[in-house]
């Protein structure tokens, strides 16, 4: 990989990111188009995922430090000794830290179970076709029949976990991570600009602990053959970092005011695109990793 992919791949990492048409699936599909025409892998994906999630922690500072400061003042008690105290159930903002830890055990879970079958089988394009436009029907449907009416103050432990599996579910490239949540959150009745903040809070135990864990397993293998060298991993992760904090601030603006329709849209035709693309050869259902 040269340092000019790597840029490029950082570019739609921090794009895509944030957007729920799946960062993962654009990876997969721009990594074989480039010059080196191979897959740059879950590694890749999962380590340039710390780049825009730092930037989900610079842009949401405030509200984490607000969440761990009110978690941990309920925790000691100074709410009250009983444990309905302690669980943060008078503090919406101590609730919130224990709703993001249960809604984090869905990912961890069905990651550890699925590991081969995410860096294999399913980053299968057609497989990556489907789910792109599957789950993007789906997000459209949530988004023209949901409530709308919900707060984040008003999540639920069922709730969370319900957060949790749709953020599962885009541990098969093409779902996308905010898009699998923020569809369960509209289903659910959640405003958009609420299933989309929460979106953003949910990830970043899942997505810092996945990065991490394929930083540490990865760390002696960079630049083998058939795998990234660490300076094309890190130019891509400083890229993502950057171009993500600014599509943050532009997502958020735009799902305040707008619908999800032309996210519903572009999926659909992306996936039509990749079927036409692997039709004529241009795309191989499986492709290698990138040297």
């Amino acid at each position: 990989m040269t340092w000019w992919e790597a840029v490029v791949l950082g570019l739609v990492q921090g794009f895509t990111e944030f957007l729920p048409i799946s960062s993962s699936a654009h990876l997969r599909i721009v990594g074989e188009l480039l010059p080196s025409r191979a897959d740059p892998g879950a590694a890749f994906t999962a380590i340039t995922q710390i780049g825009t999630e730092t930037a989900v922690l610079i842009y949401f500072r405030r509200d984490i430090v607000r969440i761990c400061v009110a978690w941990w003042r309920a925790l000691r008690g100074d709410a009250g000794p009983a444990l309905r105290d302690r669980m943060g159930v008078g503090d919406p903002d101590a609730r919130m830290a224990w709703w993001i830890a249960l809604g984090s055990v869905p990912i961890v879970v069905l990651g550890l179970l699925f590991q081969e079958s995410i860096e294999g089988r399913f980053r299968n394009l057609y497989l990556i076709a489907l789910t792109l436009a599957l789950f993007g029907l789906l997000l459209g449907f949530a988004d023209r029949r949901g409530a709308k009416q919900r707060t984040l103050d008003q999540i639920t432990a069922r709730h969370a976990v319900l957060f949790g599996l749709g953020q599962a579910m885009a541990l098969v490239p093409g779902v996308s991570r905010s898009g699998g949540t923020i569809t369960i959150g509209l289903l659910m009745g959640y405003t958009r600009e609420a299933a989309a903040r929460y979106s953003f809070l949910l990830a970043l135990p899942a997505v810092y602990g996945s990065g991490f864990y394929q930083l540490a397993k990865n760390l002696g293998g960079f630049g083998v053959a058939g795998t990234p060298t660490v300076l094309a991993t890190f130019v891509a992760t400083v890229v993502a970092f950057a171009m993500g904090y600014v599509v943050i601030i532009g997502f958020l603006r735009i799902v305040t005011t707008r619908s999800y329709l032309p996210f519903v849209v572009y999926r659909i035709v992306l996936a039509g695109v990749i079927v036409v693309l692997l039709g004529v050869g241009v795309l191989e259902p499986l492709g290698g990793t990138v040297g």
